[in-house]
């Protein structure tokens, strides 16, 4: 095979995942809402955009996010623009960061390095979007924003990013590794470190992660307490 068709194979193998991802972070989208009032929503898209743009490199997060963010707009989407500028937003502030450091740094380190950045980028530009755009979509004033950073905007986006990044720790290796072995190709970007207990280590604090975040979640929201409010 020479260095044209071998460039050509791996573009159109990139396009496949691209394509995997991006549909399977649109039918998250469908099936997995959470509605936080008063007008936030909880999902998990952005884990699948992020594991693919993993795969594929940064810049296709952007893709895969604009992609995402225009099926939802048209289908299930209930917030217009609005909720269209902040999808994009929130996708790529996470996705973009988390493949950007990895595509750098291929270590176990790294994996945890770019995931916990995705989280604070995420929550920092959420907030951020909402005191800049908010307050013109929702007819509400910059200081009625500000007041709901503290109890809303801030816990909810930090909840959502640590979410979404402990379920790519949980599923990116099965999930590329998966997909690799229907290509009938090992995957470009494998997390550079010996299996077994740090593995196993990555694993259980996904999994409590999740468990401890939706716990979170629905005390929250079933008890009325003020945590969202």
């Amino acid at each position: 095979m020479n260095k044209q068709t071998s460039k050509n194979t791996r573009h159109v193998r990139e396009l496949v995942y691209m394509a995997v991802f991006t549909a399977l972070a649109f039918a998250i989208a469908l099936v997995i809402r959470f509605p936080v009032p008063p007008f936030l929503t909880l999902d998990l898209k952005d884990a699948a955009i992020a594991i693919g743009a993993m795969a594929c490199g940064p810049f296709s997060a952007i893709l895969m996010t604009a992609a995402v963010a225009m099926l939802e707009f048209f289908t299930v989407g209930d917030t217009g623009v609005y909720g269209l500028i902040m999808d994009v937003l929130s996708s790529v502030g996470f996705a973009f960061t988390a493949a950007l450091i990895y595509k750098y740094k291929k270590t176990f380190a790294g994996a945890v390095l770019s995931l916990i950045s995705a989280v604070f980028v995420m929550t920092s530009v959420m907030v951020a979007a909402n005191l800049l755009i908010t307050p013109y979509y929702m007819g509400v004033s910059v200081s009625a924003v500000r007041d709901m950073i503290p109890t809303l905007l801030l816990p909810f986006n930090f909840l959502k990013a640590t979410l979404n990044a402990a379920v790519v720790a949980l599923l990116y290796k099965p999930l590329t590794k998966a997909l690799s072995r229907i290509l009938g190709k090992q995957n470009r970007h494998p997390v550079t470190h010996k299996k077994g207990n740090r593995s196993l280590w990555m694993t259980f604090v996904a999994l409590g992660v999740i468990i401890a975040a939706l716990l979170v979640l629905f005390l929250a929201m079933d008890a009325g307490v003020d945590f969202f409010k």
